[in-house]
């Protein structure tokens, strides 16, 4: 299994940059899907998921109601919409596969990780 990030780059206060992640041998439309995030001597943290059961979607509190997260089962991709940015996003963020999240909980870490890549957004 392959997961290939792109998107990531400078983005100004207040604006929007969109992430997106393509699988590779995953059978991607059972698969939960999303996206973390990590900065320097922080755990990484969960931000959003999609997930297989009925395309429910899960938003950290933080970026609920900023971030939007899709995905498009005949591309074996998601993608992160991230508007209204703010200096805290700033981050690497990851994309993943295989965890299980309910009701924001981490129930179970991802089985996969893309490679990171770099939000930094200033003023």
């Amino acid at each position: 299994v392959q997961l290939q990030a792109s998107g990531g780059g400078l983005a100004h206060l207040g604006s929007s940059l969109t992430l997106s992640c393509e699988a590779f041998g995953l059978t991607f439309g059972g698969a939960n899907m999303g996206w973390f995030r990590q900065t320097p001597g922080k755990e990484r943290e969960f931000v959003a998921g999609s997930m297989s059961d009925g395309g429910r979607t899960v938003y950290a509190d933080s970026v609920s109601g900023r971030f939007y997260i899709y995905r498009d089962n005949a591309k074996n991709t998601i993608y992160l919409q991230m508007n209204s940015l703010k200096a805290e996003d700033t981050a690497v963020y990851y994309c993943a596969a295989g965890f299980l999240v309910t009701s924001q909980t981490m129930t179970k870490g991802p089985d996969y990780w893309g490679q990171g890549t770099q939000v930094t957004v200033s003023s």
